[in-house]
């Protein structure tokens, strides 16, 4: 590829690249119990891809926290929920799992020159940065241009901000004809469909590969095991005569 042909390849990471089991559900836990000063009865969903400050937001709200309080405690949530999953950094390498396939799959996509591997998560950029240093994963994207929970509470919106700053860093335009998110969730599909990418979905999570395909993603893969596969699928997404 040439420099005009780059293609940004955005990473989901929960259950897409790493699983951390229940470390976030005990993160939750422990941020709640500091702020609100009680125990949480409900937890967020598992699985959903939504973005923290959202769940944060229906923790407190699923907990009985009165609206008026919402808006003052959601914020100290936020900032608070880094530190405390930075205290379980063992437990993250202990008790963590990488999804079958993602080492090798991230590697041949940063090794490729004409890809460009940064993330689009839900997470924090705080607590992103923390899972993927767990693994050993974080010297493959360039988590300097991704979009993060901490940029907008609104997923699709995290596309644009990370073309901005790849478009910023590297001197080409990004748009869904050279952009292509992989994921695991249906809220991964959504982020692509409505931010301007196109997207592989990975059955490694709590969607089917058939439910990936009818929400709307472009290839679906039942893993990342084979990372040639993952390389010809971007190839097959970002074509040139595809493009208009």
């Amino acid at each position: 590829m040439t420099q005009a042909q780059q293609t940004l390849v955005l990473w989901d990471i929960d259950r897409t690249l790493l699983y951390v089991g229940d470390i976030d559900r005990q993160v939750y836990r422990e941020t709640f119990a500091e702020v609100v000063g009680r125990p949480a009865e409900h937890l967020p969903a598992r699985g959903t891809g939504v973005t923290m400050p959202l769940a944060i937001r229906s923790l407190l709200v699923d907990n009985g926290v009165p609206d008026a309080d919402v808006a003052e405690l959601l914020p100290r949530m936020v900032e608070l929920l880094p530190a405390r999953l930075a205290a379980h950094s063992q437990d993250l390498r202990e008790q963590g799992v990488l999804m079958a396939g993602a080492t090798a799959a991230l590697r041949a996509v940063h090794d490729h020159p004409g890809l460009i591997p940064t993330a689009v998560t839900g997470n924090l950029r705080p607590s992103a940065q923390l899972k993927l240093a767990a693994f050993d994963l974080d010297g493959m994207l360039d988590m300097e241009i991704g979009g993060f929970a901490s940029d907008d509470h609104h997923r699709p919106a995290l596309v644009a901000i990370a073309q901005k700053r790849a478009e910023a860093k590297h001197g080409t335009a990004f748009d869904r004809a050279n952009t292509v998110i992989i994921g695991d969730s249906l809220e991964d599909v959504r982020t692509g469909r409505e931010g301007g990418a196109a997207v592989i979905g990975v059955a490694s999570g709590k969607t089917t590969a058939a439910e990936l395909s009818e929400s709307g993603a472009d290839l679906v893969l039942d893993s990342l095991e084979n990372a040639a596969r993952v390389l010809a699928g971007i190839s097959e997404l970002t074509n040139t005569s595809r493009r208009s």
